[in-house]
């Protein structure tokens, strides 16, 4: 494995570096490389991809029209 040494980091970051790396319960060296891999090792979804899988989620959801009658109505149900 490869060794990397950051210099002159300004000291608000190293102190969010060092509570997110408690956060986690991990070294700040390994929540660094946790930082890292989530900008650089993330791969981009296909955004037509992306969208077949909404429009399948919202194919499955039934749709609900309310109107503001019934609004209405729902909302004073059991009211004197």
């Amino acid at each position: 494995m490869a060794t990397l040494t950051i210099k002159n980091i300004p000291e608000k970051l190293h102190k969010r570096l060092r509570e997110s790396a408690a956060q986690h319960r991990r070294s700040i060296n390994n929540e660094a490389i946790s930082c890292l891999e989530k900008v650089l090792v993330t791969t981009r979804e296909d955004p037509r991809e992306f969208l077949a899988e909404v429009r399948a989620a919202r194919a499955r959801i039934p749709r609900a029209y309310l109107t503001e009658e019934f609004l209405r109505a729902a909302k004073n149900e059991g009211r004197p």
